[in-house]
């Protein structure tokens, strides 16, 4: 029997308890597996870590609200540390190295390091876990201070990328090697190697076997700037998306209304609403040209048709924005050249019905 076979009706239970919003009877569950034989890291990895998963799934489909997912997700937390309190005494046998588990700074999605961090533990690895959203200037400083044997960096979100590339250059200038690992590192880790990350992994078990390989140590005497590594970065359009990313969102805001006439019946949230959703379009066609990858902007177009469909929101108001957003980046090749790619991914995406109030997709 797999694995897999065998923790399905641990991760039903508990998502049974979590969505339910039961912290004790989720910890109950959790616990008693254990009493009954199951080891610490099969339930973190499969059953607490499926159990999460699965609760971002449920939001994106609209079967979650936000405040659920919430709920769900502080609970998977607490249970985790109820099983890292559980842990016997700490051991004399001395740690097999040192490393630093943190997430970019922005990235508030810490549970997937979190897992990371109590896996290391497990194997027997000193962990400094900083959690979430920890400024680049106080991951050095602490690097300073305990000189550890890597970072293992985690980010989720790929709008964090040019704040992920400037903590990977800070930790190496330091001579700490860095292991990237997360969603927005790319489902291969190809963003992790644009951005000269010494090693990426892909879930906690990887991230393992890298640090028992070892990583070598990069010469911190090698000064490196963003354009260095990304010479694309020479042509700033990057820079001026960035820096015009607020005009870029009104002015777009303002045309989808003469283009997008249902707009003008918008409550004031549903305006709102729009505004952030064009400025996520705005944010992931920055870090498309930071690393020079269409692919990222129309994986997120094509994830946001998705999700508005199923909130009840016509999917091809996207490619409305994207129109109103073209013009006004009509002297910027790269950026006319990724918006062009993700109008074409949006067009050629087979229609979804929009379900009804009270439907599920």
């Amino acid at each position: 029997m797999s694995h897999r076979t065998a923790t399905t009706p641990l991760v039903d239970r508990l998502w049974d308890a979590v969505t339910d919003g039961d912290e004790y009877w989720a910890a109950d569950i959790v616990h008693g597996a254990m009493d009954e034989g199951a080891d610490e890291e099969t339930l973190l990895l499969e059953v607490i870590a499926p159990v999460q998963e699965k609760v971002g799934v449920e939001w994106a489909a609209d079967r979650l609200s936000v405040a659920q997912e919430h709920a769900a997700t502080a609970i998977n937390e607490r249970v985790v540390a109820s099983l890292a309190h559980r842990r016997a005494e700490k051991s004399e046998v001395p740690p097999r190295g040192r490393v630093t588990v943190a997430c970019v700074d922005g990235e508030w999605h810490a549970f997937p390091a979190r897992l990371v961090a109590e896996v290391l533990r497990l194997r027997g690895w000193r962990v400094d876990f900083l959690g979430a959203q920890t400024p680049t200037s106080h991951l050095v400083a602490h690097l300073h201070q305990t000189n550890p044997d890597a970072v293992l960096l985690s980010g989720s979100i790929p709008t964090h990328l040019p704040v992920a590339h400037g903590a990977i250059s800070a930790c190496q200038a330091v001579g700490v090697p860095v292991l990237a690992g997360g969603r927005a590192f790319g489902p291969d880790g190809r963003y992790a190697r644009t951005l000269r990350a010494d090693r990426w992994a892909p879930d906690a078990r990887a991230a393992v076997a890298v640090l028992d390989e070892g990583m070598a140590r990069p010469d911190a005497s090698v000064s490196r700037q963003a354009v260095d590594d990304l010479p694309h970065l020479a042509d700033q359009e990057y820079t001026m998306v960035v820096q015009t990313r607020a005009q870029l969102v009104k002015q777009t805001l303002s045309d989808l209304e003469d283009r997008f006439p249902a707009m003008r019946g918008y409550s004031e949230t549903q305006r709102e609403r729009t505004a952030e959703d064009l400025a996520h379009v705005v944010g992931f066609l920055a870090t498309a040209l930071y690393v020079d990858d269409p692919d990222l902007f129309t994986a997120f177009l094509t994830w946001t048709a998705d999700i508005l469909e199923v909130r009840h929101v016509p999917a091809h108001s996207l490619v409305t924005g994207l129109d109103a957003l073209a013009g006004q980046l009509r002297d910027f090749p790269r950026a006319s050249h990724l918006i062009h790619e993700g109008s074409a991914a949006l067009s050629g995406r087979p229609a979804r019905p929009v379900p009804g109030p009270g439907t599920h997709a």
